[in-house]
């Protein structure tokens, strides 16, 4: 059975599914495929390292699931502020689950906002050279960037993510595309020997590609952190969960096949700006500068989604007076 909203009446149910996907994609995809490619390639030292990015998937729908499910009957704002509450008694230890949350939020929020916020400084120097201090300014500045375009009614954050979501996209596509017509059958079957043998090295192997994956789809519960501003969430929040999962898993997957076919792995598993480097090798350096532009307004993008999110977790506390009042 639904719980009862616990929302301040100053809250607006002003999120429609469209937005709902656009702000849980944005969150998805950000920097973290166009950072983590080589890495999770050199997990598995290989083109087989996408059975992590298949694994992942499967565990992100898993979970989705159980999201969509919390969300569906609790759409308050907060998300597991709420369940951990509901789920350990209001009035005896689910105070104290809420509350850890709570201060795990607080440190662990910025910190997540932070290594996006790094990644995008990082992906500018394809465009320019920084030195270590221009490039904290600059991850600085996105910050307040960031947190300029949120502060707004939720009517129009809405309408933002779904422009933004659809330069994401996009960016993506081109991505994708420019893969799959360029796509070298060679270099993608280009497995080392014994690439799918049976042994502890590749099941390690396996994990830490899964695991990489996993933080690329992390995001596609954050709809439940501000399921007070969704319309109709019992139908909203779960589809917006689902497809967003879905959606991401396949653009992943295709990106990855066309990246790979274009730039041996070999060599990916050296880059520090992939889609930068693969753009260049398909049309040259100024293609290569308009891909990083765009890989860096995804990351944006991202940062939005993050923020909307963990913003309403201090704010939904601070309503029940778990918090500093004027959080509320």
């Amino acid at each position: 059975m639904a719980l009862p909203d616990r929302e301040s009446p100053t809250l607006i149910r002003g999120i429609g599914l469209p937005a709902a996907i656009a702000t849980n994609m944005m969150g998805m995809i950000g920097v973290g495929p166009f950072v983590t490619i080589p890495i999770l390639l050199a997990k598995m030292a290989g083109p087989q390292a996408m059975l992590g990015w298949l694994l992942g998937a499967l565990v992100a729908l898993c979970d989705g699931m159980v999201w969509a499910e919390l969300g569906a009957a609790m759409p308050g704002t907060g998300g597991p502020l709420i369940y951990l509450s509901e789920a350990y008694g209001p009035r005896r230890l689910g105070r104290l689950m809420s509350f850890l949350f709570i201060w795990q939020t607080i440190f662990l929020g910025p910190i997540n906002m932070a290594s996006g916020a790094v990644g995008f400084s990082q992906y500018a120097k394809f465009l320019w050279a920084m030195t270590p201090w221009q490039e904290t300014a600059l991850a600085m500045l996105v910050c307040l960037v960031v947190t300029a375009l949120l502060y707004r009614d939720i009517r129009t954050v809405g309408r933002i993510s779904i422009i933004m979501w659809l330069l994401v996209l996009a960016t993506v596509g081109w991505i994708t595309v420019a893969g799959v017509m360029n796509l070298d059958t060679h270099k993608l079957l280009d497995f080392p020997p014994d690439a799918f043998t049976p042994s502890k090295s590749f099941f390690w192997g396996l994990g830490g590609a899964t695991l990489i994956a996993m933080y690329d789809y992390g995001g596609y519960n954050n709809v439940c952190f501000f399921a007070g501003e969704i319309r109709r969430p019992e139908r909203v929040i779960p589809q917006a969960i689902i497809w967003s999962v879905i959606a991401v898993a396949l653009l992943y997957l295709t990106m990855n096949v066309g990246i790979i076919g274009v730039v041996p792995w070999r060599e990916a598993i050296k880059s520090t700006s992939i889609v930068s480097d693969f753009i260049q090798r398909l049309y040259g350096v100024r293609a290569a500068q308009v891909a990083t532009v765009l890989v860096l307004w995804t990351t944006l993008a991202a940062l939005i989604s993050g923020l909307l999110g963990l913003a309403r977790v201090p704010y939904a506390a601070a309503v029940e007076g778990r918090f500093f009042s004027p959080f509320a």
